[in-house]
């Protein structure tokens, strides 16, 4: 007697069923090397995990794969942990990646370097942007926790070596989901409403993982945007992140960041002095380059014998005089012989004399003779 016939949805939803029912399959954790990887337009990512002897699809949702902090690439050897199910269109299992962390290696470190690799092939951290600290800035910009050891560091330095500096704090978080997202809102805060000379970013010491948040690409790419200085001081001096990278200073240490920052008064009293200094010895030197030339000119003959200098122009003067008056006549004695010349020639052709001389009509045959 033949048994019940099924459909092969319902083989496959029961399957898919008895996939979702083993507790091993729902949280298991694989390893192998991606290949056939691809981004949809959605946004969920699907791959191969494959070892030397079997192979299996993949699929990380948008909202998993967003969580990834490293890009995932051909090749790369992995670690993915999720759960197994069956996709009933098609009757095929995969696995359903909820994390994935490269093998071998940390997987902020190999996110550290990934996003390291792209920003400097951006140019990102090309010394040509860096920006100048002000020599005299009145009003610093921080950004850092408001109960942290940073901030205070920060203000015992900067108004010991000059109390008239203004220090302006925008709190943030400086880890944590939220950290990236405040520090960015922090840095366009002082770029577009509250201007300062100069702005420093930092937190105190930790793990790479702590540290993240100045490891974010959105952080990143906020310092590089800044129109204002900025000064780099996260963690401590054996600590190094990306932000230490594009930021136009890196500081050691907070401290050595407000040192950076802030002139030491006296240090910029000794400078303004030397700058009087300066300016008392150019002047002097200028004043004596002039008295010198001053007193050369004074002995010049024009000064020391006027009466022979005028006398000289006099007689220039007077031969000037009478070359004028010699052009003058000369021009106007040559004039009055070509008006001369020319009413003798008027006069020979005037008709009227003509007739003064005598004339006569002759006729033949009662005609005139012409």
């Amino acid at each position: 007697m033949a048994g019940k016939i099924y459909t092969v949805s319902q083989l496959n939803k029961y399957l898919r069923q008895q996939f979702d029912d083993d507790i091993i399959l729902q949280n298991i954790m694989l390893k192998g090397e991606i290949s056939n990887f691809k981004v949809h337009s959605s946004g969920h990512c699907y791959f191969t995990l494959k070892d030397n002897l079997a192979s299996i699809k993949c699929v990380a949702f948008r909202f998993n794969a967003m969580k990834f902090r490293f890009a995932p690439q051909n090749g790369m050897k992995v670690i993915a942990s999720g759960y197994i199910s069956i996709y009933e269109k098609d009757g095929l299992y995969q696995l359903y990646v909820q994390n994935l962390a490269p093998e071998g290696i940390g997987e902020l470190a190999l996110a550290f370097e990934q996003l390291k690799n792209k920003l400097n092939d951006e140019g990102l951290f090309d010394s040509k942007y860096k920006k100048q600290l002000p020599f005299y800035p009145r009003r610093i910009g921080v950004v850092t926790s408001r109960t942290g050891a940073v901030i205070k560091d920060i203000c015992h330095v900067a108004k010991r070596r000059n109390p008239l500096v203004k220090i302006l704090l925008y709190s943030v978080l400086v880890q944590g989901e939220n950290a990236s997202k405040e520090i960015v809102q922090g840095i366009e805060f002082f770029n577009k409403k509250c201007p300062v000379d100069v702005i420093i970013i930092g937190r105190g010491g930790g793990s790479l993982e702590d540290l993240w948040a100045f490891n974010e690409e959105n952080v990143i790419r906020a310092i590089f945007a800044s129109k204002i200085p900025i000064i780099s001081a996260v963690g401590h001096e054996t600590d190094y992140t990306l932000s230490d990278l594009v930021s136009d200073v890196r500081a050691a240490t907070p401290s050595q960041a407000a040192e950076l920052a802030v002139v030491e008064k006296d240090a910029l009293v000794n400078y303004i002095e030397s700058l009087k200094r300066d300016c008392r010895y150019k002047a002097y030197n200028l004043f004596s380059i002039k008295e010198n030339k001053f007193n050369l000119l004074w002995k010049h003959s024009i000064f020391s014998d006027k009466e022979r200098l005028l006398q000289s122009r006099q007689q220039e003067l007077d031969f000037l005089n009478e070359r004028l008056n010699k052009v003058v006549t000369d021009k106007y004695v040559n004039k009055f012989h070509q008006m001369e010349v020319i009413a003798e020639k008027l006069k020979v052709l005037n008709p009227l004399n003509v007739l003064q001389r005598g004339f006569s009509i002759v006729k033949q045959d009662d005609k005139y003779i012409k």
